[in-house]
């Protein structure tokens, strides 16, 4: 495991080492300078809007201000006020002129997550605005313009939505132009050790103190958990675990990461998993120190652990340093 000194700062908040996530990230580059619709598909948790930050941020339009709108999270009576605006006294409560997302937007870029809830009235509407750019306030007769970029996210499947006929299949195939999927956390591990350290990292000035690293017993613990609820979840595990941590070495309570309908075999299966990650994570360190247990680049330091410990721990996995050694140039 690396020093938090030593970990890489990720371009843009995202951390990418799996070749699924580059893959992804390679897509975004490939249409960030265009004005074409893109739409972020993946689990809850799995970083859409980061990725549209980052789009966003790689356009022609990063000037302006990135406008986001969780249509999740809105009452379906507010969706079009939301998003269009309103002239005063269009309905009650519209006490005055209120200018709308897609009005703000102009010339810059909106960004629709969960759009898998928006009812069958807005969708027709949104894909106006889509298809046309153009849209009237609530309660107004005008129709207004608009030059915005669109990014929509989703955690469901639309093409099953479209099938079941709860989402409109001309505003699907509108807003799938460019599809970009960002895999489930249990899909790249090679980020879950970046990732935590990264947390890590920025845990620093928000708690006001500093850590030495991830111990390696709950690095491998980490890494064998399967992350339902993805970076975000990541995230709340490192934040707690910091919070109750007393020492240098963050130290992860496995009672953070009970698997669901976990059991003692589900228990059982992960301990073994934990100690086969462990030794792979003992002999990668013992490999790139030339099988140096001690010292400051030594495979102790890497990993965060004294070195009588990893030497108890070398031992009782049965690993020969020699090895490394002799097989280096």
């Amino acid at each position: 495991m690396k020093s938090l000194e030593d970990a890489a700062s990720p371009k843009d908040g995202i951390v990418c080492r799996s070749p699924a996530l580059i893959e992804a990230i390679n897509r975004l580059d490939r249409v960030a300078a265009t004005d074409t619709t893109v739409l972020l598909t993946g689990e809850t948790g799995t970083g859409k809007e980061l990725m549209a930050r980052a789009l966003h941020r790689r356009s022609r339009r990063a000037t302006r201000p990135l406008l986001a709108v969780n249509l999740a999270a809105l009452p379906e009576s507010l969706v079009a006020s939301e998003l269009f605006g309103h002239e005063q006294g269009a309905f009650t409560g519209a006490t005055q002129r209120r200018i709308g997302r897609f009005e703000s937007a102009d010339r810059s870029t909106l960004f629709l997550d969960e759009v898998a809830e928006l009812s069958p009235d807005m969708q027709v509407a949104l894909l106006r605005v889509v298809q046309d750019g153009e849209f009237e306030r609530l309660g107004a007769s005008q129709t207004r313009r608009v030059d915005v970029r669109l990014v929509v996210a989703t955690n469901r499947n639309l093409e099953d939505a479209v099938d079941e006929g709860r989402f409109r299949s001309d505003l699907y195939y509108r807003l799938s132009v460019f599809p970009i999927h960002l895999p489930p956390l249990r899909e790249r591990r090679e980020d879950i050790a970046p990732l935590a350290e990264f947390f890590l990292k920025r845990l620093t000035d928000r708690l006001g103190r500093q850590f030495a690293g991830i111990e390696a017993e709950s690095m491998a613990r980490l890494n064998a958990f399967s992350w339902p609820g993805n970076i975000r979840q990541l995230q709340n595990v490192v934040e707690h675990s910091a919070i109750l941590c007393d020492d240098d070495m963050l130290r992860v309570p496995p009672v953070l990461m009970i698997e669901k309908g976990g059991s003692p075999k589900t228990t059982s299966r992960l301990d073994a998993t934990l100690q086969t990650n462990e030794q792979q994570l003992i002999e990668q360190a013992l490999e790139e120190t030339d099988g140096r247990v001690s010292g400051p680049s030594g495979a102790a330091a890497r990993l965060g652990v004294p070195p009588s410990t990893l030497e108890s721990k070398i031992k009782r996995f049965k690993i020969d340093k020699l090895r490394y050694r002799l097989t280096r140039p």
